[in-house]
C-alpha cells in the first residue's frame, strides 16, 4: 500500500509526468495489440507481421526510458529523507520506484485495452461505422493468453528497468560523492567516456546501414505498407540512436566547456560550470530527443506527401517524440532541484536574478549550437544510404 499512498500524496505538478507515462504506456500497449490484430487477420504472413510487432520495440524503448527517469526523479530530498529513516534505503527504494512504475503502466494498459476492445465492438458495438474493424481485427475471437502477455510486456519491463537504473544511481552515488561543480575550483571536468564510445556507434551504425540498403533503390517500408526493412538496416538504426544517446552527456558537457572558454566573464562562466555539472542528469535524455529529431528528418526526406505514414506509425512517432521532450523536460526539473542550494548561495553572494536567468538562456543557446548540427547532420548520412 506505501506505493499507492505516495502516489496520492504527491503534489499536482508532480503527478504530470506519472501521467504522461501512463499514456505512453497504454499507447504502446495499444501498437502491441494492434499488431496481434495484424497476425490474425494474416495468419499465414509472419513475414510482415513480425517486423511490425518489432517496430513496437522503439516506443516501447522510449516509455520505458521516460519511466526510469520519472522513478529517479520523482521522490524529493524530503521524501528520500524520511523513506530512509523508516529503513527504505539503497535496496528498499528501487522496490518502491519499480512497483511504483508497474502500477503507472498497468493502468496505460487497461486503457489500451478499453479502447481496443471498444474498437473492436465487444463493448456496445462497432464505433465509427465499422472504419477501425480491420485494425483490430473485428469479427475474430482474440487470443487471452497473448492479449494478457502483451499488456504486460510494458509494466514488467518499464519496473525493471526502474529498479536497475534506480540501483545503478545510488551505487555511484555512494561510490563517488562530489559536491556540485559551483562549489569546486579547479580543472573543468573530465569528457565522459560515452562520447567516444557514442560516436563510434554512430559510425558503425551508419555504416552497417549504407552496406545492407545497397541495391534496395526505394524508402525502407514503415510499420503500415508493405514488407518490413531488413534486418541490417534496422540494426543499424539502432545502433545509431543508442550512439546518439551514449554521446548526448559528453556533448552536452562539450557545450559547457565552450561556453566557459577563451577567458569567459562571470555570467558565462557560471553558466558553462553549471551546465558541466547537469550533463550527467540531462545529457541522456537530450540524447534520447536527438535521436528522435534525427528519426523525424530522415523520414521527411524519405516519405513525403506522395506517401502518407499510417496511423500506427503517427502513433509509435508521437509517443517517441511526446517521451522524448517529456524526459528532457523532467531531467532539467530534477537538475534545477538539485542545484537549488547552489542557487541560494549565490544569491546570498549577491548574485541578480538577471545574472542567473542570462546564465539559463546561455546554458539554453549553447546545447542547441552544439546539439543542432549534430543531429541534421546524423540524419543526413543515416537517409542518404535509403534515397
Amino acid at each position: 500500500m506505501l506505493p499507492l499512498r505516495l502516489i496520492r500524496g504527491g503534489a499536482p505538478l508532480t503527478q504530470l509526468p506519472r501521467l504522461l507515462v501512463v499514456a505512453a504506456a497504454g499507447s504502446v500497449g495499444f501498437l502491441l495489440l494492434c499488431a496481434l490484430s495484424y497476425a490474425l487477420n494474416h495468419p499465414g504472413d509472419a513475414g510482415v507481421a513480425v517486423p511490425r510487432l518489432l517496430w513496437c520495440l522503439v516506443p516501447l524503448a522510449a516509455t520505458v526510458q521516460l519511466a526510469a527517469l520519472v522513478a529517479r526523479t520523482a521522490p524529493g530530498p524530503r521524501t528520500r529523507a524520511a523513506l530512509d529513516a523508516v529503513g527504505l534505503g539503497a535496496t528498499g527504494l528501487p522496490l518502491l520506484a519499480a512497483l511504483q512504475t508497474a502500477v503507472f503502466c498497468l493502468l496505460g494498459s487497461a486503457l489500451a485495452l478499453l479502447v481496443y476492445l471498444h474498437l473492436r465492438g465487444d463493448v456496445v458495438g462497432l464505433p465509427f461505422d465499422g472504419a477501425a474493424a480491420e485494425l483490430v481485427a473485428a469479427g475474430r475471437p482474440l487470443p487471452v493468453v497473448a492479449t494478457l502477455t502483451l499488456l504486460l510486456v510494458v509494466p514488467l519491463v518499464a519496473a525493471g528497468a526502474t529498479a536497475l537504473s534506480l540501483r545503478a544511481t545510488a551505487a555511484r552515488r555512494a561510490a563517488h560523492p562530489q559536491p556540485p561543480a559551483l562549489d569546486r575550483a579547479g580543472p573543468p571536468l573530465p569528457l565522459p567516456v560515452g562520447l567516444s564510445y557514442g560516436t563510434a556507434l554512430i559510425g558503425v551504425g551508419i555504416a552497417l546501414e549504407t552496406y545492407a540498403a545497397r541495391g534496395t533503390g526505394a524508402p525502407v517500408p514503415l510499420p503500415g505498407a508493405g514488407t518490413g526493412p531488413g534486418p541490417g538496416v534496422v540494426t543499424g538504426w539502432l545502433l545509431t540512436a543508442l550512439g546518439l544517446v551514449l554521446a548526448g552527456p559528453g556533448l552536452t558537457q562539450l557545450a559547457g566547456r565552450l561556453l566557459a572558454a577563451a577567458r569567459p566573464g562571470a555570467m558565462r562562466f557560471l553558466a558553462g560550470r553549471i551546465l558541466q555539472e547537469e550533463a550527467p542528469h540531462i545529457g541522456a535524455p537530450l540524447g534520447v530527443l536527438c535521436a528522435a529529431g534525427c528519426g523525424l528528418i530522415a523520414a521527411s526526406h524519405l516519405y513525403g506527401p506522395d506517401r502518407p505514414l499510417g496511423p500506427l506509425t503517427v502513433l509509435g512517432g508521437l509517443v517517441v517524440v511526446g517521451c522524448a521532450v517529456a524526459g528532457v523536460c523532467t531531467a532539467v526539473a530534477g537538475s534545477r532541484a538539485a542545484l537549488a542550494p547552489a542557487r541560494a548561495a549565490l544569491a546570498q553572494l549577491g548574485a541578480t536574478r538577471e545574472l542567473l536567468r542570462g546564465a539559463a538562456a546561455l546554458r539554453v543557446a549553447a546545447v542547441l549550437a552544439v546539439l543542432t548540427p549534430v543531429t541534421w547532420g546524423v540524419a543526413q548520412l543515416a537517409a542518404l544510404p535509403l534515397t
